[in-house]
């Protein structure tokens, strides 16, 4: 049975890299006693794997990974199970059930959203900012790759974005690619939206937040499954 489950990461537990986190939900998965699959042949290793890493630094209420179990219990219970072995700062949302012939999670994802609280007020005008910056026919960047760095146009990778404000502070809500095909991180965007504007960008001054994560016709990778009773 194939399971998509939703989970959240934030506090402490985002300082944890991706390959400490895949290590800590493989105990995780052993110690709920849901009965986790493992691949065939010489070395195996759980059936368990995750839309897309998120950056050290960063938290999200949208993290997904997809896992497959032996037996079939309800959504509510795995939930339940897995929320037990859970440590503060991660919490699991939800599970549905994947269709036998369904994507795996990490193949579907196109884009995500984000939110960017700031800890301080910026020095220049958000809102004339964004409009400057989108205005923009390209946004010429450099990407650093293994062994060089290239040139990259990333106006048609940013969605959407715009100035937000609600009980957390002043932020900046963006909806960039994300996956294999395309993939631009929020950091940077943020980057040439301060240097833009004649600023220096200071990661330490805002909080990042990954919301959602879609596929390419902008579903959320939690539509892909149903509730199991």
């Amino acid at each position: 049975m194939k399971v998509r489950i939703r989970f959240e990461k934030e506090g402490a537990m985002k300082f944890i890299g991706h390959l400490d986190i895949m290590r800590y939900f493989q105990k995780a998965f052993r110690r709920s006693g849901l009965d986790i699959q493992y691949s065939q042949g010489f070395s195996p290793h759980p059936l368990l794997s995750f839309a897309a890493p998120l950056g050290v630094g960063l938290e999200s209420s949208g993290e997904y990974m997809d896992v497959v179990l032996g037996d079939c219990p309800s959504s509510q219970e795995i939930v339940d199970r897995l929320n037990a072995q859970m440590v503060e700062g991660m919490r699991i949302l939800s599970a549905v059930i994947l269709p036998e012939d369904g994507k795996n999670a990490m193949s579907l994802v196109a884009a995500a959203d984000y939110e960017m609280i700031l800890k301080k007020e910026a020095e220049f005008s958000l809102e004339d900012g964004i409009e400057a910056l989108l205005g923009q026919e390209q946004i010429k960047v450099l990407k650093k790759t293994k062994k060089s760095q290239k040139e990259v146009d990333i106006r048609p990778m940013i969605y959407d974005m715009y100035v937000m404000k609600d009980a957390k502070g002043t932020g900046i809500f963006m909806r960039v690619a994300s996956g294999s095909a395309a993939n631009l991180k929020p950091e940077q965007v943020a980057q040439t939206l301060w240097e833009s504007q004649g600023h220096k960008f200071d990661p330490l001054t805002v909080q990042i937040r990954r919301l959602e994560m879609y596929d390419s016709q902008m579903s959320p990778l939690e539509k892909y499954g149903e509730i199991h009773p």
